[in-house]
């Protein structure tokens, strides 16, 4: 059950707030092999390992429109309409980022600007198996459609039939996914990467998986390939006064601590009733989850902090750099002004972290692992490049030119002096 920590002093919070942490030595040269046969061979090697890994025969990976079609009819009415309102409130959401720059004049004659251009190919790689993510391809292709992508590939493992959830096929058509294909694990980070026969190559590789999969993106991106962002096992803050409800709260921990075994939830309070309130409410809830086992473990993994103040749990929770915060404090939002590292945070006690994890609009793909300090969630930013532009007349160039001689000079760069002098010497 969750540790709790009482006061702990501040030289100790680094060593207190350490993620779940595994031996990747054996990790390293599995995926390496994975990658280095799929880009070597192509389509046979994909197969082999969606055989020796998925323990499913595969003929043709991409997925037939009569297929993607009669997903829809094996789908509850009540859930597509789900999927559809979601779906609604991630665009208006998401629409408003897709903006266009108005063109700056720095100095008469000089007019510089910037252009969002779309990622022309990128690849989604949705989990199937005991959590199908289909939420995760909505957060991915909405915002990739809305960026202008021309390629949107989608990659999925299959279960042992061969097949993939009809709510990942009914999203993918929604959203307007260009193809989607039957293959997961490294393998499949591998084909995005490299491209095979049947599976094209991308440039950017986007969504979460297991420890092979996230350790493939990071190895691709030695290749070139850009990925959405470094990535971990999930997470979730809570950050808690007096004013906050033990039951909700440890519905929060829970939610997150069923992702997964090397999931991490931690409580930061002032309270020391609501810390042994939520304790003795974890065990309560934990008792009737479906996927208990998985949440126990994570919860090992997990702790309760007891501050002195709300400033000091402040402090502690920008040093976690968590990828879901939540606070449910009287003054949340003079509290969240507050909070400079996290990757998405939820105010007050009718937030609850799922929400924004299906359907409120916010995007669900964020840092973990501490990368919150340095790295944002996924936006329609994560699709597109922004190139700039700059044109010059003549009067402009005069009215600059000595500006850039002299630091072309003191940069002992002679060329680009010569580079303006030719211009306007030249009548």
């Amino acid at each position: 059950m969750l540790t709790v920590y009482e006061y702990p002093e501040k030289k100790t919070w680094k060593s207190l707030l350490v993620r779940p942490g595994f031996d990747d030595s054996s990790l390293e040269a599995s995926v390496s092999n994975i990658l280095k046969e799929v880009k070597q061979n192509g389509d046979e090697a994909v197969k082999r390992f969606a055989t020796m890994f998925d323990k499913v025969t595969i003929k043709s990976f991409l997925v037939t429109t009569e297929e993607i079609n009669a997903a829809a009819s094996l789908i509850d009415d009540k859930l597509k309409q789900a999927i559809e309102q979601a779906k609604s409130n991630i665009e208006r959401f998401h629409q408003p980022q897709l903006q266009a720059e108005e063109p700056i004049e720095t100095l008469p004659g000089i007019k510089c600007w910037r252009k969002s251009v779309a990622i022309e190919k990128v690849g989604l790689y949705i989990p199937g198996g005991s959590a199908p993510l289909f939420s995760t391809l909505l957060m991915l292709g909405v915002p990739a459609k809305i960026a202008g992508c021309k390629n949107i590939i989608l990659c999925s493992p299959p279960n042992r039939e061969g097949k993939l959830h009809p709510a990942i096929l009914y999203a993918a058509k929604l959203v307007g996914v260009t193809q989607i294909f039957k293959a997961g694990g490294a393998q499949a980070i591998g084909a995005m990467a490299y491209g095979t026969a049947t599976i094209p190559k991308v440039y950017k590789i986007f969504g979460p998986g297991n420890r092979y999969v996230t350790y493939a993106k990071q190895l691709v991106q030695k290749d070139g390939i850009a990925i959405d962002m470094p990535a971990g096992p999930s997470e979730v803050a809570v950050l808690a006064d007096e004013t906050a409800n033990a039951s909700f709260v440890a519905a929060d921990l829970l939610s997150q601590a069923e992702h997964g075994n090397d999931s991490q939830a931690i409580l930061v309070t002032t309270s020391e009733i609501l810390a042994t309130d939520t304790k003795a409410e974890i065990e309560k809830q934990l008792a009737v989850l479906p996927r208990k086992g998985i949440a126990e473990d994570a919860i090992k993994n997990s702790r309760i902090f007891l501050v002195k103040s709300i400033k000091e749990g402040i402090e502690l929770i920008n040093e976690y750099a968590p990828e879901h915060l939540i606070i449910s404090c009287n003054d949340d939002e003079t509290i969240a002004e507050k909070i400079v590292n996290a990757g998405s945070v939820f105010l007050g006690n009718y937030s609850p972290e799922s929400v924004g994890d299906y359907a409120s609009g916010t995007n669900h793909t964020l840092p973990t692992n501490g990368y919150a300090k340095a790295y944002s969630g996924v936006s329609v930013d994560s699709f597109i490049k922004k190139i700039t532009f700059q044109k010059l007349s003549r009067e402009g160039l005069q009215e600059i030119s000595k500006t850039v001689e002299l630091m072309a000079e003191a940069e002992g760069l002679e060329a680009h002096v010569n580079a303006v002098r030719v211009r306007l010497s030249n009548e």
